[in-house]
């Protein structure tokens, strides 16, 4: 009985996980690179790296590429931008959250392999 009742748990959980992704995946698109308000999100993202990132500062190059998924009146934003850290140019990854107020928060961000 235990055993069954595990499995259940178990096929329930996988379910749910399956909707929630592929509703996610359908409120996705891609972003304009050339949205200010896509350049800003960019912006902000450098700027709360450089703040915990004490050894190089990066400079905003360029947007390159990007997603954004609307969730619960909050937009998350996952960005492919280009730097500058003084020397040469990379390309990070950097995963925004918008809320509605406009406060943003940065979830995550890392210089992404040639």
């Amino acid at each position: 009985m235990k055993f069954q009742s595990l499995v259940l748990i178990l096929v329930v959980l996988f379910a749910s996980t399956a909707t929630n992704q592929a509703i996610s995946t359908s409120n996705s698109s891609l972003v304009n690179i050339s949205d200010p308000h896509v350049i800003e999100i960019a912006n902000f993202a450098l700027t709360e790296y450089n703040k915990k990132n004490n050894e190089v500062k990066l400079k905003y190059e360029k947007v390159i590429n990007g997603i954004s998924a609307i969730i619960d009146d909050e937009t998350n934003y996952c960005l492919t931008l280009a730097a500058n850290n003084g020397s040469s140019s990379n390309n990070y990854g950097a995963d925004v959250l918008e809320k509605p107020s406009k406060n943003y928060t940065l979830g995550f961000f890392a210089r992404l392999n040639d």
